[in-house]
């Protein structure tokens, strides 16, 4: 199934290419409960037809009626939903606010370009920052990385990543890694495992996960990781882990990772500078130990641990910062 801001996006070019002016909207900052975070998008006609959700239905349906009713000026403008928001919409059910970027867009040649770009970040190509200028109709695309907010708003420009989905790579099957393909899942991400060994392989059956019965090392090196892919490393294995390892960090992988202590963290260092011949900044790309600091002990805990710190690289938070 398709990620639901990319069917967005491709609606919104289809509705450009019939030379019908679209309204684009993206949420920009959450408070409270939202099903919908920073980043999502909608996309709709002033006939109501739309695409795409901000909230999953109170927001959508007051914003449909504005847009029909003539409200919103044809410009990027922000406006607030929920306390202290658009009246009369003063208070939404769940007691969340959404700041939501609104854009009036028209059919022309720069439009269907700036489309296209976001078009093809959404399906895999390299990250991308939309730079949105508030009270213009101004927009252009510069190169993204996933260090940048996901979100930044000042009061001369909007920046907004956008990228494709993204993507775990387990290097492996393990008790830590079976946790961390579940918690995965529920963030949403694609989760790819390769275990080259059939006997571990047999007991493994989880619905969501692509299983791929080759050495990691091969599937990254095939191609199988972009900028918006975190690869683990989580069996103890040397011959799976070094392997995965050396491939990973020569990629545009936005996090690599590998467990174990700081001893044997240490000696796998030693190991990857004196056989892969990694000098000491390609070896800093690499989380070892892997996870953030929370005293984790059981498979659970540790796999929490994994997916929190790949959640704060995902989401360009500085670990130096928590």
């Amino acid at each position: 199934m398709k990620q639901l801001d990319l069917q967005v996006i491709q609606q919104a070019r289809a509705w450009l290419a019939q030379g019908q002016p679209i309204w684009l909207c993206t949420v920009l900052s959450t408070f409270g409960s939202a099903p919908r975070g920073p980043g999502a998008m909608l996309v709709a006609l002033p006939s109501g037809e739309h695409c795409g959700s901000l909230s999953g239905g109170c927001v959508e349906d007051d914003f449909l009626e504005r847009v029909g009713a003539g409200y919103f000026a044809p410009h990027n403008q922000v406006v607030r939903y929920g306390e202290g928001g658009l009246a009369p919409t003063m208070a939404l059910p769940c007691g969340g606010v959404l700041d939501v970027l609104v854009e009036h867009v028209t059919p022309s040649d720069e439009a269907h370009q700036h489309l296209e770009q976001v078009e093809q970040a959404f399906a895999g190509g390299q990250l991308v920052s939309r730079q949105v200028r508030p009270g213009g109709q101004q927009r252009r695309i510069r190169p993204g990385h996933m260090s940048d907010p996901r979100v930044q708003v000042n009061d001369e420009e909007i920046s907004i990543r956008l990228g494709a989905v993204q993507r775990l790579v387990l290097a492996g099957l393990s008790p830590v890694a079976e946790f961390c393909a579940g918690f995965a899942l529920t963030l949403g991400y694609e989760v790819i495992l390769c275990e080259p060994r059939p006997e571990v392989l047999a007991r493994f059956n989880m619905p969501g996960v692509d299983v791929r019965p080759v050495l990691p090392a091969v599937f990254i090196a095939e191609g199988g990781c972009h900028a918006a892919t975190a690869v683990v490393a989580l069996t103890h294995d040397p011959r799976l882990d070094d392997l995965t390892l050396l491939e990973a960090v020569r990629t545009d992988a936005f996090y690599v990772g590998a467990m174990g202590s700081m001893r044997t963290s240490e000696k796998r260092f030693e190991r990857l500078a004196r056989i892969g011949g990694l000098d000491a900044a390609t070896l800093e790309r690499i989380h070892a130990p892997i996870g953030l600091r929370l005293g984790s002990k059981t498979p659970a805990e540790i796999a929490l641990a994994v997916m929190a710190d790949v959640l704060r690289a995902a989401n360009g938070v500085d670990r130096r910062t928590l």
